[in-house]
């Protein structure tokens, strides 16, 4: 039976893939039958994300998406591609009266200009094949909300899914779609463990979910999927809302 959300016979990359939301990706990308690309700049951790990969054809490419030499080197070392998950990302809560230029080059270039560089290197070589899927993992904040001392990534957020609306309008005539999944807090390993929220604050945020929970990992990764396959043909340009409801109350 045809499954239109299978990735069989699809080489994808997916960058920020050591940890967090770009792990799931790849490892639920390689279940659907995908070739993958993995990149992230902790080796190590990029080891344990290839050892979990299902199925056989996957590489790695050590890449810091901070650094436009890096950039270069994985756009010139990648295949050709069906498709691209952005998800290397990276956030510091500062109020607007403490906002400081290395703070926002910084959160700039990682959020913004990292991945709108590396899919302009990747279109200019023809490593984008026609009718291939780019996704960015943007976020709620800067698109349908904002937090206190979010200014800075929220900035860098509103840019990516500009960016994106642009691309998705200049690429459709090659069948290139470009979309952005937008998550509110996704529980990752590190959010459990570095103690950003007690448990009461905790069960005090789920309180504005809802669902009742907040997100785990695959809540987004099974999005990007639908988005890199050939399930979503006719869709491009859109933002991704995944909240469960946070945005409703």
């Amino acid at each position: 039976m045809n499954n239109p959300f299978s990735l069989e016979n699809k080489t994808v990359l997916i960058t920020g893939a050591s940890s967090g939301i770009g792990k799931s990706v790849s490892i639920e990308c390689a279940k659907m039958g995908a070739k993958v690309i993995i990149t992230g700049r902790n080796e190590n951790r990029l080891k344990d994300t290839f050892n979990e990969l299902e199925g056989d054809g996957h590489n790695m490419i050590v890449a810091d998406l901070s650094n436009m030499n890096d950039i270069k080197e994985l756009a010139n070392e990648c295949s050709k591609l069906d498709g691209i998950s952005h998800n290397a990302g990276i956030a510091k809560i500062v109020p607007v009266k403490f906002v400081n230029k290395d703070d926002l080059d910084n959160i700039l270039f990682t959020n913004a200009t990292g991945p709108i560089f590396l899919t302009q290197m990747l279109l200019r070589s023809k490593k984008i094949k026609n009718n291939a899927s780019v996704v960015f993992t943007s976020s709620l904040s800067g698109i349908y909300c904002v937090h206190y001392g979010e200014s800075m990534y929220a900035a860098s957020k509103g840019a990516l899914s500009g960016f994106a609306k642009g691309a998705a309008l200049e690429l459709a005539a090659q069948g290139i779609r470009v979309n952005c999944v937008n998550p509110s807090i996704i529980q990752t390993h590190i959010f459990e463990t570095t103690g950003v929220l007690s448990d009461e604050e905790l069960k005090e945020k789920i309180k504005n979910y809802p669902l009742r929970r907040l997100g785990v990992p695959t809540d987004v990764s099974y999005a990007i999927i639908y988005f890199l396959s050939d399930a979503s043909s006719w869709v491009t340009g859109n933002d991704l809302k995944i909240d469960g409801g946070y945005t409703l109350i």
